[in-house]
């Protein structure tokens, strides 16, 4: 995909000092309040304000309340996100200007890594070790899939048939990415790079997996594989982690958190969206609507 992509989709962002008129293009967990919260951003990573409105004491561990793993809705009107603000990790909805928060989850478990189904209507979503998914709405969780280890990360495909994971096989430290059927059955490894591979992501298209490994000598690196399995391909080249890839909305390029800070790649060359100074990380894009 040509480089002008990703500079037409970081132009688009260009604003003033004030917050960007209609839905943020990028969101983002950052430190940059105090606690872990959600921020949204103009496709340049600028602009940035608070999302998740809470009252929180940063100063003791009770009291630091955690939002993280933004997710976007297919229409661009709505994010999940994990939050602790009852001292259990459940899932939350809110609008996307951050008004309208409710809760999705509420058991007795810790949830985590909301990803949505293309229509809307679902969530799927990690819960101590397996798969679950649970209506958009909220209500009961429904587990996928069988079977012992740890199971995390999961995102469903573009078009609704598949959810990528990653999992641990019992007794092992490594950790592979999977891709079974939406409703849980046809298990199939993708990667066998036996280190530890997560957070697995899809591309726009739904024909490719991106997600981070420390294949490269331990080091967190971003890596690329076909969805149908293949040859992994390394992306990022990297001093120290590169961790949580997201596709940008048109497909060229690939964001991720690296020393603190929101950096895009695309064709090989890096563009720093945030500066690093508040622990930035878990960058989401706001979908592009379908004509």
């Amino acid at each position: 995909m040509a480089a002008v992509g990703l500079a037409a989709l970081l132009a688009a962002g260009c604003g003033g000092s004030s917050a960007p008129k209609g839905p943020p293009a990028l969101v983002f967990v950052s430190v940059r309040n105090g606690d872990y919260a959600i921020f949204g951003a103009d496709a340049e990573g600028k602009h940035e304000y608070l999302l998740t409105e809470h009252e929180a004491d940063p100063s003791t561990p009770r009291g630091l309340f955690f939002q993280n793993d933004p997710a976007w809705s297919p229409d661009g009107r709505r994010i999940a996100f994990a939050s602790n603000r009852d001292g259990r990790t459940h899932l939350f909805v809110m609008n996307a200007d951050g008004t309208g928060t409710r809760r999705v989850t509420n058991t007795a478990h810790s949830d985590e890594h909301p990803s949505w189904s293309p229509d809307g209507r679902r969530i799927v979503f990690a819960r101590e070790g397996a798969i679950y998914e649970v209506p958009a709405r909220g209500g009961a969780g429904k587990r996928l899939g069988k079977g012992f280890g740890a199971a995390a990360d999961p995102a469903y495909s573009p078009d609704g048939r598949l959810i990528a994971y990653d999992y641990r096989q019992p007794g092992y430290s490594i950790k592979e990415i999977y891709v079974m059927k939406a409703d849980g059955t046809g298990a199939r490894r993708i990667t066998d790079l036996r280190e530890v591979s997560t957070y697995p992501a899809w591309s726009p298209d739904g024909t490719t997996l991106a997600f981070e490994s420390s294949a490269a000598d331990g080091r967190n690196e971003i890596y690329t594989v076909p969805a149908a399995g293949g040859k992994p391909t390394r992306v990022t080249t990297s001093t120290s982690d590169a961790i949580q890839p997201a596709w940008t909305p048109d497909g060229s390029g690939i964001t991720f958190s690296r020393d603190g800070a929101i950096v895009t790649i695309s064709h090989g060359t890096e563009t720093r969206l945030t500066s690093g100074e508040d622990n930035d990380s878990a960058p989401a894009w706001r979908p592009v609507a379908p004509k």
